[in-house]
């Protein structure tokens, strides 16, 4: 991994704590059942299950690994107060020109999840936001290219 700032939200940085206490304590252990039981069938050069569980084993140590290194590395992006300005954590409501409205949060990298309404800072949209406030419009380029403007209709912390 490249050495770059993780920033994460407090709520972000709880969510990750609950995911890797869950791959540890529980999925871990699931895991290991499943390659037992599957060992039980023999020879497990042949072995489907073997193999299945084995695999999953493998993506579960690399995610338990990932997690733990956002958290030991991450910066903790303080709750932004009741300031005017767009910051991480900040929850944006946005009005295209047609007047159709968006909301979205603007979290971290690492926590970012477009179908759950949570942009990246450094997205193009998230990174046009930082900084600006309620009134204000924006221009930002998508990633096909396409320009995007939007005005700034709410702030919410």
């Amino acid at each position: 991994m490249v050495n770059k700032e993780i920033i994460l939200t407090q709520e972000g940085k709880v969510k990750l704590e609950e995911e890797l206490h869950y791959l540890e304590n529980e999925k871990r252990s699931e895991v290991g059942e499943r390659i037992r039981i599957a060992r039980e069938f023999g020879d497990i050069s042949e072995n489907s299950e073997y193999d299945d569980a084995k695999n999953e084993q493998a993506w579960l140590e690399s995610r338990i690994a990932e997690v733990t290194q956002i958290l030991a590395n991450a910066t903790i992006a303080e709750q932004p107060k009741r300031g005017t300005k767009v910051a991480i954590g900040s929850v944006v409501t946005l009005q295209t020109p047609t007047g159709k409205e968006r909301t979205l949060q603007v979290v971290g990298t690492a926590e970012a999840d477009p179908s759950a309404g949570k942009i990246s800072n450094e997205s193009p949209v998230g990174a046009a936001v930082l900084g600006r406030k309620k009134g204000d419009t924006i221009v930002a380029e998508g990633p096909t290219g396409k320009r995007i403007e939007f005005t700034i209709v709410k702030i919410a912390h």
